[in-house]
């Protein structure tokens, strides 16, 4: 009988594909994984909005109350697991997941904390922050296990728990590989780039909107998905550039064919704390899917992606725009880049690749249910 592993908490994989990918990992290295999940139908710039707007917090508390309740309910009706996953955005979950599985060891994906992404988003009052860091806390304290992306972030857990942090990098799910063309298959004759994601200061669309302008007129067509905090900002900084079709959100069942057929796709350029520390999900999508990566060659985006993509200082349009000229009039170049990024991909950022760290650190766990099992 196999070690049984419950995904559980108020998590979206449309929104939020991370868990989901983790999930199907476990299930290929052999794991029954069932999922315990009620959506709060929230995603991260809304709960941002509503620490904005502390009168709408009743909106959230009573959702987490429903969500709760309804989670309660099927985790009674599920066998009793050997291993609970919370998902991502799973602050408060970890807390009620505690509640419901004394003595089973708890895994939080704690991909982000509260705290630096309230502060990425615009929202730096003192008490504010104080209480989301209180937040991260509870939440750290909460887990036998806390997931991270990256050495960066592994580095942010405080002291005391450190020891329980495992770095897994995002990965990408099984939609993206299927969609990928061949390396060598030219999608016409202009470089066709694409970017998605929320455009806060992150991101730093900012920084790619300067860089449009400086290849405007140039053989490259560039398609921007996405909105937020400085969409209007990366419009300004792009106008001079006809060449660019703005889209505001793609459904994401769509949205790794819409990568695609592109030839490059753009990583994350910001120059905050935040920025410097992550490898950001469109990265890994972009690779799964066929695309040349162009990012920021911070150290956790070097270490992750090594050769296997184009790296430009953070926040340098010059730069940025450079190397897409580079990819544009260089066909073996792009395709060199292209098949590098696809094949890394295949290699480290599958489903079953990305668990692997995780499961080591779970090992002395696994073998003893597996042992008690075996003998029962």
């Amino acid at each position: 009988m196999s070690v049984r592993v419950l995904v559980f908490g108020t998590y979206d994989v449309r929104s939020h594909p991370r868990v989901g990918i983790l999930a199907d990992g476990l299930r290929r290295r052999g794991l029954d994984v069932a999922e315990c999940n009620v959506p709060l139908g929230l995603d991260t710039a809304e709960r941002v909005e509503i620490l904005k707007r502390p009168a709408l917090l009743p909106v959230l508390l009573v959702r987490l109350v429903r969500c709760w309740y309804a989670l309660a309910r099927q985790a009674r009706r599920q066998p009793r697991p050997d291993v609970v996953l919370v998902g991502y955005l799973g602050h408060f979950d970890v807390l009620l997941a505690k509640l419901l599985f004394r003595r089973t060891p708890i895994v939080l994906d704690h991909l982000i904390f509260a705290a630096d992404t309230a502060r990425d988003r615009g929202e730096t009052g003192g008490l504010k922050q104080a209480l989301l860091r209180v937040v991260d806390r509870m939440a750290l304290r909460s887990a036998d296990v806390i997931v991270v992306d990256t050495e960066e972030h592994r580095e942010l857990v405080p002291d005391r728990y450190r020891d329980r942090a495992v770095v897994a990098a995002v990965g990408a799910a099984d939609e993206w590989f299927e969609v990928a063309r061949p390396a060598d298959e030219v999608s016409g004759d202009r470089l066709r780039v694409v970017f998605f994601g929320v455009y806060t200061p992150l991101h730093g669309t900012p920084v790619i909107g300067h860089a449009l302008t400086e290849l405007a007129g140039e053989s490259i067509d560039v398609t921007m998905i996405g909105s937020g905090q400085d969409d209007a900002e990366t419009r300004a900084a792009a106008r001079a550039n006809d060449r660019v079709t703005w889209v505001d959100w793609v459904p994401p069942d769509e949205l790794p064919k819409v990568v695609a057929d592109h030839d490059v796709c753009l990583g994350v350029f910001g120059t905050t704390m935040k920025a410097l520390n992550v490898v950001p999900n469109k990265v890994f999508q972009g690779a799964a899917a066929g695309c040349a990566v162009v990012t920021s060659g911070t150290s956790p985006q070097r270490r992750t992606l090594g050769t296997a993509a184009l790296f430009v200082p953070p926040g340098d349009s010059a730069a940025l725009a450079s190397a897409l000229r580079r990819l544009a009039w260089d066909s073996r170049y792009l395709t060199r880049m292209r098949t590098a990024a696809a094949r890394l991909a295949v290699e480290r950022f599958a489903p079953d690749q990305i668990v692997g760290p995780l499961l080591d650190h779970l090992q002395d766990h696994l073998h003893t249910v597996t042992k008690a099992r075996d003998s029962s």
